[in-house]
């Protein structure tokens, strides 16, 4: 046989395909923690994607492909009239959920939203219902829904905690378009093989590149990225329930796989199981619309406002001492462009709270961004790494997202160093934090429902017993407008 002619045999599938198969086929998720949880992250995501409504940039994004198009089972959009097929409707809510970058995260050596997901299985979930009900069978309920939840933050969190794909260049998305590919062919029905199949799929996609997330070319596609990534997993999971053929080398192949062509040659590592760690140790983005690693930040400066707010023009320099990770992503000097590049700027994000007291949304937008005094912060600004910082961020114990923030001022007087290490929204603070999370909540369903509205769904969503049995069909038409 001549030496240039490859061997022709097809591979066993990966094994990372088969233990997320496995996972999402056979586990059974029995931590009430990871289910309250699960509650708590589909009440805030729902109430980020309400909110963000309020901006025409990304409410021009919504709607049928072709206008006027009308589909059977017409998925509900929340907050909205629209009925779409489930693919854009994934589309539309997963850009309605990340758009002001205010829903849950997890940090790793990659980053990333695993709430993202939710636009592709609330979708799925709602066709499936009217589906089923139309023919005589059971709806999904929300139980089915925090339970696939639960599992999408598990693929996604656990892929993360020892692989950055950040570091190769790749967006943290592609995490999602797996995670949602892999529990939504399971909603559909899916056998073992066809997840293993659908992921496959997955990543044999050509991933998204981190241009659109920094300096100098951010921009608004970080906002929909991860709704594209969940439309995308439904579609490729519809594509494998037709029958259609998987490639269980996707990862390992020589030369031609995700590995050797996008991982420089480096195989995944893992250090734990899928169970339900993620989830039970989520991040929620509670008090700021900012990218979370500017939240203690944040916090910091909120705490100095009243210190300064009256000697701006006094201060000399502004000390940030942070994480790597921070440094790496959102420490930006310059011009920042639009309000995709302030959000993503740890700078501007310490600014706004030292002049304004607070940071909502509305501050990344260009009238707020002309104020001359946040530059002239911004310019008096020094970052610099904390080494316990970047450790602690790491340490599977803490997951720590410290930040501090001293202000010295021309006279030689200076603030205290204000330090917080860990945010609102932590586990290790979840007591204090969920109060907060509801009346956010609150908040976001009254910028879109009347009261009446606002408070059956508020009060449905703090009966967990009551909402986990609740039809899915049912839950979407209290979201519809």
């Amino acid at each position: 046989m001549s030496a240039n002619v490859e061997t022709n045999v097809r591979p066993d599938p990966d094994q990372v395909l088969v233990d997320i198969a496995n996972y999402v086929c056979d586990y059974q998720i029995t931590s009430n923690e990871a289910y309250q949880t699960a509650r708590n992250c589909l009440i805030d995501t729902l109430g980020c994607g309400l909110l963000a409504l309020r901006f025409p940039e990304c409410t021009k994004h919504l709607g049928p492909i072709v206008p006027g198009t009308v589909v059977p089972h017409g998925v509900r959009v929340p907050g909205t009239q629209l009925l779409l097929d489930p693919v854009k409707a994934a589309w539309d809510i997963g850009a309605l959920i990340r758009w002001l970058d205010y829903n849950d995260t997890w940090l790793a050596a990659e980053w990333g939203h695993p709430s993202d997901n939710l636009g592709g299985i609330l979708a799925v979930a709602d066709y499936l219902s009217q589906k089923n009900i139309s023919e005589g069978k059971a709806p999904l309920t929300m139980k089915d829904v925090l339970t696939y939840m639960i599992k999408a933050h598990e693929i996604q969190g656990v892929l993360a905690l020892e692989n950055s794909y950040n570091r190769v260049g790749l967006d943290h998305v592609v995490l999602v378009k797996v995670a949602s590919t892999a529990v939504i062919t399971h909603m559909l029905g899916g056998t073992k093989e066809q997840v293993i199949d659908a992921v496959s799929q997955a990543w044999v996609d050509g991933q998204s590149l981190r241009t659109y997330r920094h300096a100098p070319n951010a921009g608004s596609r970080k906002s929909w990225a991860a709704g594209d990534a969940t439309s995308r997993a439904v579609r490729l999971a519809m594509i494998t329930m037709t029958g259609e053929m998987g490639y269980p080398g996707v990862l390992s192949a020589p030369g031609w796989g995700f590995y050797d062509v996008l991982f420089k040659g480096r195989e995944f590592e893992f250090t734990q199981p899928y169970e339900s760690y993620v989830m039970e140790n989520i991040l929620f983005k509670i008090s700021y619309p900012a990218e979370f690693h500017a939240q203690t930040a944040v916090e910091c400066a909120y705490k100095l406002h009243q210190q300064v707010k009256h000697r701006l023009d006094d201060i000399d320099k502004i000390v940030l001492t942070t994480h790597e990770s921070a440094i790496r992503i959102i420490s930006k000097q310059g011009q920042l462009n639009n309000p995709a590049d302030r959000d993503h700027c740890l700078q501007y994000m310490v600014a706004v709270p030292l002049v304004f007291g607070h940071l909502i949304a509305e501050h990344y937008e260009d009238g707020v961004a002309a104020d001359p005094r946040i530059d002239a912060l911004r310019e008096k600004m020094h970052v610099e790494e904390d080494k316990r910082y970047s450790q602690d961020y790491l340490d599977a114990d803490k997951r720590s997202i410290a930040n501090a923030i001293q202000i010295f001022f021309k006279d030689g007087t200076s603030t205290d160093k204000i330090e917080v290490e860990y945010p609102v929204g932590h586990r290790r603070r979840r007591e204090e934090g969920i109060p907060l999370l509801e009346q956010k909540f609150k908040n976001n369903l009254a910028t879109r429902f009347p009261a009446k509205q606002s408070t059956t769904i508020f009060e449905l969503c703090q009966d967990q017993q009551q909402l986990e049995k609740l039809p899915v069909s049912e839950f979407m038409s209290l979201f519809y407008i």
